[in-house]
């Protein structure tokens, strides 16, 4: 995300002033007393800022009874995350660790050495005997959720590593093994808490779209470094219906083909928008939303500046760090946020090009964005409650 492209924007460049001087006060970050004398957590909190700086961020500002669940939860599943992700390890290798990496969060002493595509990644499977530690002292509770999300995790990543992603059913069920399972924990984890009512974990369907969301514009934003990885994530039922070869994208990005191909992903991704602001509406405890908003609306702008953009085929597509800051400080409220998701509805609409065989989708998702919103915003709007 480029600080020059807010330069003439003065309101973005005005919140990331803001947002550098008084972040912590914003974000209402507690201190983390309890850490500073704690070395297992205190390399979990700065392995956090390593790995996802986004994420940390965020995490770090939850009540103190659930930050360091959360941030343990978040390494545990980086760490699996890792090995699904390091291309160099066999498959029999990879598929057996991948099905046993739950068992290794109760094996004190166990690391892994050179494993992961990322220097930060190695470093945290290299040390992590520290992370073990630190989930031991867990409550119960919270370390079988989080055993239980791993687990099928684990299982779901183990199923795909020989087999490439065909279908749009296998798309949504790898998308569910990987970022759907976080969202039902979370869940799960919040309500354990009792941050957020009990009722909370039995919404699967909106805390999986929330999940959705966000793995779905990674993977259409990542369209490049995935294939420079030998990675596909793209359905090839999508792809293939505008060019028989995946890569062909990156050598011909303004062709119609491209774009239209472009356009299909990120509708699919836009599909499961309404549903999460359906999980926000539940939100009770206003950390809890902060933590969950913030990821969302970066999405909902991630998928308007990737939407019929050719760049996305030959370069990493970010949104400005001066967009981002104000997103940031404009996500703590249901209220903010529909405004937010009604406006990227529009700046999509604004880059819909008539000719492209999936404009006509287009215009009928953000038309339905548009009227959730306008409902939402509505006098009679009241939030839902929880059922």
């Amino acid at each position: 995300m480029s600080i020059k492209k807010s330069i003439l924007k003065p309101e973005e460049m005005a919140a990331l002033v803001k947002l550098k001087l008084g972040g912590k006060k914003i974000m209402g970050q507690h201190k983390n007393d309890h850490i500073k004398n704690n070395e297992n957590l205190l390399f979990c909190y700065d392995t956090l800022d390593k790995v996802s700086r986004s994420f940390a961020a965020v995490i770090r500002q939850l009540p103190e009874e659930i930050s360091d669940v959360v941030c343990l939860f978040y390494l545990i599943l980086r760490g699996l995350d890792s090995v699904e992700d390091d291309m160099d390890l066999s498959i029999e290798a990879k598929t057996l660790l991948l099905r046993e990496f739950y068992t290794k969060n109760f094996e004190q002493g166990w690391s892994l050495s050179n494993v992961g595509d990322k220097q930060e990644y190695r470093d945290l499977l290299a040390n992590y005997d520290k992370v073990i530690e630190a989930f031991l002292v867990l409550d119960e509770k919270y370390q079988k959720i989080i055993t239980k999300i791993c687990q099928k995790m684990g299982a779901g990543m183990a199923d795909f590593v020989e087999s490439k992603i065909s279908t749009i059913e296998d798309y949504n069920l790898y998308c569910h093994y990987v970022a759907g399972l976080v969202g039902i924990g979370l869940s799960e984890l919040f309500a354990a808490s009792e941050i957020e009512s009990m009722e909370l974990e039995t919404k699967d369907v909106l805390a999986n779209s929330m999940g959705l969301f966000l793995q779905k514009t990674n993977i259409v934003r990542d369209y490049k470094e995935d294939l420079d990885e030998n990675r596909i994530f793209w359905p090839e039922e999508v792809w293939n219906r505008y060019s028989p070869a995946f890569e062909s994208f990156s050598l011909n990005p303004e062709k119609p083909e491209s774009l239209s191909c472009l356009n299909h992903m990120v509708n699919d991704a836009l599909s499961h928008a309404t549903d999460c602001l359906d999980y926000l509406k539940l939100l009770t405890n206003d950390r809890a939303f902060r933590f969950c908003a913030i990821p969302q609306v970066m999405a909902i702008a991630t998928l308007a500046e990737v939407y019929n953009n050719h760049k996305v085929f030959t370069e990493n597509v970010k949104i400005r760090k001066g967009l981002a800051a104000k997103l940031i400080l404009r996500s703590g409220s249901i209220e903010e946020v529909v405004k937010i998701y009604k406006k990227m509805a529009a700046t999509i609409s604004g880059k819909i090009t008539n000719g492209l065989i999936n404009s006509q989708r287009t215009i009928e998702i953000v038309e339905n964005i548009n009227n959730y919103c306008d409902l939402a915003l509505s006098e009679s709007y009241k939030p839902h409650e929880i059922a």
